[in-house]
C-alpha cells in the first residue's frame, strides 16, 4: 500500500536533513507520497501557532509524521517575535511537539542508542591495564512522552485557589511568606495507567528483541508519589515477564554509571524529564545528537523525529554541513512502525558500513567546530554523507 507521510521540516537545519532522509527512503524503494506539514517559529512568528490546526488535520487523517527540528524561545523572547498586529492579543507560545505529543497523545517516545563499529565518537573508557576499552552500547529509552513536568501544569504567581490548595501541604510552610509574584510552580504529574502503559511497552521490546533488563530510572527516594508510582507499577508488570530483570536507578546516579559501565544496560524507562535527560546523555556515548533517533508513539498516530535541536546557524551555510543521520534514522523508526523491516535494516547496514569504512565523516564525526572551513579539515557535506550511504545500498 502506498503510504502517505506527513513531512514537518520544521526550523532551521530540520529543513536541510529531512529532505536527505527522504532522498534515502526513496533509494530504499520506500513508496509514499509527502505532503508538507506547517509547524514552526515562521507560523508562531506570522499566526501566533507553532503548529496550526491545518497540519493537526493532516496528521489526523493520514496518521504518520516525519519531523525535523523545531526552534524553541523563552516566553518574553517569544512574545517580541509575534508579528506587530498579534502583539498583546493573548497570543502564548507552547513548544509545537510538545503541543503534538499531548494533542494526539503520543505517549510512549523510544529513543534506540547504539554504537556504529568505526564510528570515532563512540565512548572510550581507561582499561585496568591501562590500556583502552570500547564498550559496545546498545540502550534503548522509553520515555514517558505527555505528562511529567512536560503537561504545562504551572504558574508564576499562582491564583488564590490554588495558592490555597498548595498551602494545605505541610511542607508549603517554607514558602509562606514568599509573595506570589515571586513564586513559580510547575507540577509534576504522573498517572498509573500512563505508568503501565510505557512500562508495559518497554518489557514487550524487551522481550521482542532479547534484552535482558529493564530499568526504571527515577527518583524515588526524594520525588516519593511520581516516581513511586512508577515503581510500583514496574513491580507488578515484570512479574508477567520472568525471563527479564526488573532493576532500579536513579537518575542522578545513572548519569555517573552510564560512564561507568554503559554496556550493562538494555532498555531503561523514564518520566518525561528524567528520560528526556538520560536518553541524551546516552546518545553521547553514541556519536551525540548526530545519531540519536526517535519516535513519539500513540494509538492512532506516530511521529519519528532525531532528537537534536534546529541549530539556526547552521541553516544559511552552502554547502550545508550537518550530519543527517539521525534524521535516516529516525526514518528508519518510521518503517519499523509500517511493517517495512527489510527496508529500514537495509538502510542501517548501509550507515554501518560507511561510518565503519570512515572515509566520508562530517564535521562532527571529525570532532571539528561547525563553521564553513570544516570542509578544508576533510569534512563532508550533508548530502556527501547521505550519497555514500545511497551508494552503500
Amino acid at each position: 500500500m502506498k503510504r502517505t507521510i506527513v513531512a514537518m521540516p520544521g526550523d532551521g537545519i530540520g529543513k536541510i536533513v529531512l529532505p536527505e532522509a527522504i532522498r534515502v527512503l526513496d533509494a530504499a524503494g520506500f513508496d509514499a507520497d509527502y505532503v508538507n506539514g506547517d509547524i514552526g517559529w515562521d507560523f508562531w512568528c506570522s499566526e501566533g501557532n507553532a503548529l496550526p490546526q491545518r497540519t493537526i488535520d493532516l496528521l489526523a487523517e493520514h496518521k504518520v509524521g516525519l519531523f525535523g527540528a523545531i526552534t524553541s524561545k523563552p516566553k518574553n523572547k517569544a512574545a517580541s517575535e509575534l508579528a506587530p498586529e498579534l502583539q498583546g492579543k493573548g497570543y502564548t507560545y507552547y513548544s509545537p511537539i510538545v503541543t503534538m505529543r499531548q494533542h494526539f497523545d503520543l505517549d510512549i517516545c523510544i529513543r534506540p542508542c547504539k554504537s556504529f563499529t568505526g564510528n570515532p565518537l563512540n565512548f572510550i573508557r581507561r582499561a585496568a591495564d591501562g590500556g583502552v576499552e570500547e564498550p559496545m552500547v546498545d540502550t534503548v529509552i522509553f520515555r514517558q512522552n505527555t505528562e511529567c513536568l512536560y503537561c504545562g501544569v504551572e504558574w508564576t504567581n499562582p491564583p488564590k485557589n490554588v495558592r490555597d490548595a498548595l498551602d494545605s501541604h505541610p511542607r508549603m510552610k517554607a514558602f509562606a511568606n514568599v509573595p506570589g509574584e515571586d513564586l513559580a510552580v510547575s507540577t509534576r504529574i504522573f498517572t498509573r495507567n500512563a505508568c503501565r502503559r510505557i512500562v508495559r511497552a518497554a518489557f514487550e521490546h524487551a522481550k521482542k528483541f532479547g534484552y535482558k533488563s529493564v530499568t526504571i530510572c527515577e527518583k524515588p527516594n526524594v520525588i516519593r508519589e511520581t516516581s513511586g508510582m512508577m515503581e510500583a507499577e514496574a513491580a507488578i508488570i515484570a512479574k508477567e515477564y520472568p525471563g527479564i530483570a526488573l532493576w532500579s536507578t536513579n537518575i542522578d546516579a545513572q548519569m555517573m554509571w552510564l560512564t561507568k559501565n554503559p554496556e550493562d544496560y538494555g532498555v531503561l524507562v523514564a518520566g518525561n524529564m528524567f528520560g528526556d535527560i538520560v536518553s541524551d546523555g546516552f546518545a553521547g556515548l553514541v556519536g551525540g545528537l548526530g545519531f540519536a533517533c526517535s519516535a513519539n508513539l500513540g494509538r492512532e498516530v506516530a511521529v519519528f523525529e532525531p532528537t537534536h535541536g534546529s541549530a539556526p546557524k547552521y541553516e544559511t551555510l552552502d554547502p550545508s554541513i550537518v550530519n543527517p543521520i539521525a534524521m535516516i534514522l529516525s526514518g528508519c523508526m518510521m518503517l519499523d512502525h509500517l511493517g517495512e523491516t527489510a527496508k529500514a535494516d537495509r538502510i542501517r547496514a548501509a550507515i554501518a558500513a560507511v561510518v565503519a569504512e570512515g572515509k566520508v565523516r562530517c564535521y562532527d564525526m571529525l570532532k571539528l567546530t561547525g563553521g564553513a572551513d570544516v570542509f578544508s579539515k576533510g569534512a563532508a557535506t550533508t548530502q556527501q554523507m547521505t550519497d555514500a550511504i545511497i551508494a552503500k545500498m
